[in-house]
């Protein structure tokens, strides 16, 4: 691969001074809008070195930060180093925050400023990298499972051991933890993956449709019953049958669902034809099946039948190291649907993600994202676009069980919490966010140096 830098320069001088001190690059140059603009059409550079005055402006910054933005929205992977004067910190960070990578005061030292431009290309390679595994996963026998958690690794292995036998599999785990994906996961390396996976979910359909849903009928079986219907158990004949929210199902439609994972044959509503079924069975539920088992609400048969070997699910709140990630990913996902050129989270919302338990699990922080992502009208996604309640992020940080309850923990997340919201409010300025927090200046900087906070981390 060429690495290909843009210099966008209009001092001639400088321009043959940059063009021949970065070695690797190819270097191309441009000195107005119009040319720069071409030139990251034709040649989509991993880095550019902008300067932001410009001609017809070259007094002013409008140019620059026109070409910055647009730069920002058509290539939102290049990395755009602004090059600005000493005295022209405001303007360097209002950059920053429209989605430029860093800024380089000039007179212009080329030594360091090569350093800085292979820091940046090395960050891109590395973000090409990430992506380019994504979207192999995406095609993986795994597909759909983001995760870096333990708890979840030893599930994907789980999940790559089973699936080629013939074991009817039981999910386990809270709504929204993703039951059915990992049940596409083990149908996919399973030896019926040619054929269809057919999910069902058996609390989302009336008890007294279910099992013609389920096994079918024939013409007339019943009023309405206009012609004959396949169920979903035929349909999933040499394929995978995923059986969701298994628990909800009536007692005696149970005992038809054991005859049937007992001879493997069905008999259609109305019907009197068995019918031969080769299909593997997945199963799922959040509810209790062993206390249900005790209140003799499920057949005890029936959850042996079908519980040849159990996968557990932890919930998000005990997937600390999947929040972020999973939220990333929801959040490219949704940018590129919406043509939205959102960079990524701010500190301060990856802050409350993290502070934040999803009742919902993954289904609901999924939720949380798409939704900020229609709100936002910024480079990053902040607080306020996640449109979440403070005092439920307060609540978690209070009611954590993971750690001891503690005045001094509480103390100190909220008031992380609580600066991190105040400098988004103000773009940064500690003078404002110390007057937003009713404290001095000097006693702000104390408290981000004791908390250990780092405003550049995330971005």
């Amino acid at each position: 691969m060429i690495n290909k830098l843009l210099v966008i320069e209009d001092d001639p001088g400088l321009q043959s001074q940059l063009r021949w001190c970065f070695d690797g690059f190819e270097v191309v140059v441009a000195d107005d809008e119009e040319s720069a603009l071409n030139q990251i059409k034709k040649h989509n550079p991993s880095v550019v070195t902008l300067d932001l005055g410009l001609p017809p402006d070259a007094g002013g910054v409008a140019v620059g930060f026109s070409i910055l933005e647009k730069i920002v929205q058509s290539n939102s992977a290049t990395k755009v180093i602004v090059v600005t004067g000493q005295e022209d910190r405001a303007n360097a960070l209002k950059a920053i925050k429209m989605g430029a990578y860093d800024f380089f005061n000039k007179p212009i030292d080329a030594k360091i400023l090569a350093l800085v431009v292979d820091r940046a290309y090395q960050l891109y390679c590395i973000e090409q990298e990430n992506r380019a595994l994504v979207a192999k996963n995406v095609h993986s026998p795994l597909r759909g499972i983001i995760t870096s958690s333990a708890s979840m690794l030893a599930v994907c292995r789980t999940i790559e051991k089973i699936a080629p036998s013939d074991l009817s599999v039981l999910v386990l785990g809270e709504s929204g933890t993703g039951k059915e994906v990992v049940a596409r996961a083990i149908h996919d390396l399973s030896k019926n993956s040619k054929g269809n996976f057919i999910a069902i979910n058996c609390a989302a359909i009336p008890e007294n449709l279910l099992e013609s849903e389920l096994f079918g009928h024939e013409k007339g079986a019943f009023t309405g019953a206009s012609s004959q219907k396949k169920g979903k158990v035929e349909m999933a004949n040499n394929g995978t049958l995923f059986l969701d929210e298994i628990g909800d199902m009536a007692l005696d439609l149970q005992s038809k669902m054991l005859r049937f994972l007992q001879e493997r044959v069905i008999e259609r509503v109305g019907g009197v034809k068995e019918i031969l079924i080769t299909t593997r069975v997945i199963c799922a539920t959040h509810q209790p099946l062993k206390e249900m088992i005790k209140s003799k609400t499920f057949r005890e048969d029936l959850y042996f039948r079908l519980n040849d070997i159990n996968i557990d699910l932890p919930p998000l709140r005990e997937r600390d190291d999947d929040i972020l990630l999973l939220a990333k990913v929801f959040l490219e996902r949704y940018a590129k649907q919406q043509n939205k050129a959102i960079k990524g989270l701010s500190p301060a919302a990856e802050y409350v993600l993290q502070n934040y338990e999803c009742q919902g699990n993954v289904r609901e922080l999924e939720q949380i994202i798409r939704r900020a992502v229609i709100m936002s009208g910024n480079d990053y996604i902040q607080p306020d676009d996640l449109l979440l309640s403070e005092s439920n992020v307060m609540a978690n940080i209070t009611l954590n069980k993971e750690k001891p309850l503690t005045l001094s923990l509480v103390r100190r997340k909220a008031e992380t919490l609580a600066i991190y919201g105040a400098m988004e409010k103000v773009d940064g300025n500690v003078s404002k966010a110390a007057k937003l927090l009713d404290v001095s200046r000097p006693t702000l900087y104390a408290l981000i140096e004791r908390l250990d906070i780092d405003f550049n981390q995330a971005q």
